[in-house]
């Protein structure tokens, strides 16, 4: 069985970002408002798979901006740096 998520980034009503979380298998939802929260969830979800996710797909609805675009990315950039720094790795492994 492969594990697969889906992230969409939206926007709500008052225009603030936020990240729906998706287990394909279960259809378990977690609506995330931002990164530290989104991680926690991902890691949640994953733990009922042993922490084996083989994808996470990523979506953006059309209204989000690309400022949004480019603050999302930027703390996905320093979560990573952090927990890289806690683990004393790379989270990101070369393809063999």
């Amino acid at each position: 069985m492969s594990v697969i998520f889906t992230s969409t980034i939206k926007m709500d009503e008052e225009n603030n970002w936020f990240i729906e979380l998706k287990d394909m298998v279960d259809l378990r939802v977690a609506i995330c408002k931002d990164i530290a929260e989104y991680s926690e969830k991902v890691e949640d979800f994953g733990s009922d798979y042993g922490g084996n996710i083989d994808t996470v797909n990523w979506y953006k609805d059309d209204n989000v901006p690309p400022h949004v675009m480019d603050e999302i990315r930027q703390a996905m950039a320093e979560q990573q740096a952090e927990i890289e720094e806690k683990i004393g790795e790379s989270l990101i492994k070369p393809e063999v």
